[in-house]
């Protein structure tokens, strides 16, 4: 009720159209604030987000999380990622908690047809899916990244299959012209009511895989190859980014849509990082950070500071004007919630409505806003963290800089400011006790549903191991590691289970390297022997219903070693 009384005020007051207007979220994959040519790179090539820049109001100190799977979390949710369960972006720790209610259930609530094109990130399997949390039109890849391990095995961004409303189909083209297309076809068949299109793309995630013809150029000038292809990327992507533009023109949508242009976090290869002890020549072209220090999975500003750009001609919102304030992506659900008129889910959001600052008011309350880059099965204290105001960042709770003066955080003020050191540990230790409970919670894996049986699960989820430790990515299995981990699973009802234990996906058809295997369900265990030449083994085992940790072995009698079964279908037989 107090979203519909504001959105009528506001349209009283002529800062909203009649109609409920439509919401396209586009949001790219490790390109940074510096990789865009409006805010100065002087190599990248970008014309379609030069133009939506012109044309939309950009939030000049908008932050992130420092990696994808967070971010995604925090910006359909408009609460710290942590809270939801999310803070890693493997080990079970990028699946959203169930309870969660992300912003695509908020809109088809209120009437919206929504769809999602590109990454999700947060859970291949049920209960986490993006058809699970609102999603009615799907088209994504799996995992993080394509070619990752949940992905489709041997996808390499040309002529890919992804998961398409729940099946796996093949796509001819590059992946992002793949994704809009999808994107472009689902406009047009929702352009008569409101719709909401969220278009996370891969690219310009590694793997760094693109048309010579967009890297090359960059190359010719100095960058180099790693660097030319992670430029190349975007341009790409641009080039989709001006389709979609001039798709809402032809349609004559463009005056009732909201436009939101965003990156996940810092930059993953738009800058030149030196190995340590390298003695090889750095390129001609070493990159452009905007004067920002370090890029991705940093807490430094240039890990989680990114553009930030909204358009909405038939509301008022344009004209190619700077906010200087600081927000987040925790502020797009309350923001889009007031614009749209929908109501928010009864729980406590972290953000707060960007409306004010898009009209131009002043008096925006002072804040304080939080990042932090964790890797961790439970986040350590202080770990790569951020305290942040307009003025200043204090980093992992000792070090302080004032960005306003500082914006590159080399000159450490923490000795000369105690004051504002212990001001802003307090606020972070009163945030740290918030977070607190989702620490010994997870984001459980149902099985045993009519929604998805068999479910498939695969080590990209384990718990338990390092980070390091964990094959996450398809290129991982060219020699894979004796390692092991378990899933977090709920088995929806009891009954008997058949559990497909694989040391690679069925389409490998590989064999497994071991001669023994078997499943662990809380404390009952099955086993059996392994046959040579064999590329899968079942085993049957009853359960009983609820929570259970899940683990399997596969064990080589000759050499004593033993690994998880990496990919695992669970089918409920009866």
């Amino acid at each position: 009720m107090k979203h519909s009384i504001i959105a009528a005020l506001l349209l009283i007051a002529g800062l909203v159209s009649a109609r409920q207007p439509n919401v396209i979220i586009v949001m790219t994959d490790d390109q940074g604030y510096g990789d865009l040519r409006c805010h100065g790179n002087p190599m990248i090539k970008t014309p379609n987000l030069d133009r939506l820049h012109t044309q939309a109001v950009r939030f000049t100190d908008f932050h992130v999380d420092p990696t994808c799977s967070p971010t995604r979390a925090a910006l359909l949710t408009g609460r710290y990622s942590t809270r939801t369960g999310v803070w890693h972006t493997i080990m079970g720790r990028s699946i959203l908690f169930k309870d969660e209610v992300t912003l695509a259930q908020m809109l088809g609530q209120a009437g919206y047809r929504t769809g999602i094109f590109g990454k999700w990130h947060l859970g291949d399997n049920y209960p986490s899916r993006p058809q699970d949390r609102g999603f009615q039109e799907v088209l994504i890849h799996g995992g993080g990244g394509v070619g990752q391990t949940p992905d489709a095995w041997g996808n390499d961004y040309f002529d890919d299959a992804y998961c398409q409303n729940g099946q796996w189909k093949r796509f001819e083209g590059y992946c992002t012209k793949v994704f809009f297309d999808g994107a472009l076809d689902f406009i047009s068949k929702s352009r008569n009511k409101p719709f909401f299109c969220y278009i996370p793309t891969n690219v310009p995630h590694s793997p760094n895989n693109v048309a010579e013809k967009y890297s090359r150029p960059y190359e010719n000038q100095g960058a180099s190859k790693r660097m030319a292809d992670f430029f190349g990327m975007i341009t790409e992507f641009d080039e989709n980014f001006g389709r979609l533009l001039n798709h809402l023109d032809q349609l004559g949508i463009a005056n009732d849509t909201i436009l939101i242009f965003m990156t996940d976090n810092g930059t993953a290869d738009g800058i030149h990082r030196q190995r340590r002890n390298s003695k090889a020549k750095p390129p001609r072209f070493t990159g452009f950070n905007a004067g920002m220090r370090n890029g991705k999975g940093s807490q430094y500003d240039g890990g989680h500071r990114v553009p930030f750009f909204i358009r909405w001609p038939g509301g008022g919102i344009g004209g190619g004007r700077d906010v200087n304030e600081l927000t987040a992506h925790i502020d797009v659900v309350p923001t889009l919630a007031e614009l749209c008129g929908f109501e928010l889910p009864k729980r406590h959001l972290d953000g707060r409505s960007l409306v004010p600052l898009i009209q131009g008011k002043s008096g925006w309350e002072k804040r304080t806003l939080f990042a932090h880059f964790q890797r961790e099965e439970i986040p350590p204290k202080w770990a790569r963290s951020a305290v942040m105001t307009k003025q200043w960042r204090l980093i992992d709770g000792k070090m302080l800089y004032d960005i306003k003066k500082d914006p590159g955080q080399r000159n450490d003020l923490a000795l000369k400011n105690p004051t504002v050191v212990n001001e802003l540990r307090a606020e972070y230790e009163d945030w740290w006790k918030t977070l607190e409970p989702s620490f010994e919670e997870h984001g459980w894996i149902v099985v045993g549903t009519e929604h998805e049986n068999p479910s498939r699960l695969n080590c990209h989820d384990w718990h338990g191991p390092p980070t390091g430790m964990i094959p996450w990515n398809q290129t991982h299995f060219v020699k894979p590691k004796w390692v092991n981990g378990c899933w977090m699973v709920e088995f929806a009802q009891g009954g008997t289970y058949e559990f497909t234990l694989r040391q690679k996906p069925a389409v490998a058809n590989t064999p497994i390297e071991a001669t023994m295997a078997s499943v662990t369900v809380g404390n009952r265990e099955v086993s059996a022997a392994i046959s040579e030449e064999a590329t899968a083994v079942q085993l049957i085992m009853d359960v009983e219903a609820g929570k259970k940790r899940l683990q399997t072995t596969f064990t080589d009698g000759a050499t004593t070693k033993s690994r998880g079964a990496f990919f695992v279908d669970i089918r409920r037989i009866r």
